[in-house]
């Protein structure tokens, strides 16, 4: 079953990793018919409440944001895993208004150049390039997550977007990306490298 095997994973990376941006794993134990993680408890509500009620959010917010999750990345890559579904609905608020990544139900282990991850899977407005191109495809990947994120934050929309998947696939590969009057040169800069469509210079 695909879904034990992703909570086995998700409670084996949980185990290796202790990082403020990163809910903790406390505890885990198994009955006849559950596996029970003890997780932090997160009280601040998911970024994408707090998105969908702002509808955009000022830049110093965005950045303090980014940059958790940002170090959240670094941390886990610095593991060779690669969390692969970065979206706001997986990032939660803890009671001091910090970004902290949940779910990781579709990260993988053991991501190097040499033995890179090959799987169609995430959400896919946030899918980078090469996964949608079901390219082989490493820790670039969580980046331009990251760049969406970022994007939306700051746009109250995302890049990308199409009700329709085929075309939104299309989008992510070659539509031009093209930033809101509003947005500074530093985070223009920024988000060219993280929304960079060729993974060997993102």
């Amino acid at each position: 079953n695909r879904m034990v095997k992703h909570t086995h994973d998700e409670k084996d990376i949980l185990s290796q990793i202790d990082h403020p941006f990163i809910c903790k794993l406390h505890h885990a134990f198994q009955t006849r018919k559950h596996l029970v993680l003890v997780l932090d408890f997160l009280c601040g509500g998911e970024l994408f409440f707090h998105l969908q009620r702002c509808r955009r959010f000022p830049e110093s917010r965005a950045r303090f944001y980014a940059a958790e999750i940002g170090s959240a990345l670094e941390h886990i890559h610095a593991r060779d895993i690669i969390y692969r579904d970065l979206k706001p609905e997986n990032v939660m608020l803890s009671s001091r208004g910090h970004a902290t990544l949940i779910d990781f139900g579709l990260a993988q282990l053991e991501v190097t150049e040499k033995n890179p991850a090959s799987k169609f899977i995430g959400t896919p407005e946030y899918m980078a390039p090469e996964v949608v191109l079901k390219l082989p495809y490493g820790k670039a990947a969580d980046w331009w997550s990251l760049g969406v994120v970022l994007f939306e934050m700051l746009a109250g929309y995302l890049p990308f977007s199409d009700d329709h998947l085929p075309d939104l696939y299309k989008k992510i590969i070659h539509q031009p990306l093209q930033f809101p009057q509003n947005f500074s040169p530093e985070v223009r800069n920024l988000l060219s490298r993280l929304l960079e469509r060729d993974a060997m210079y993102r």
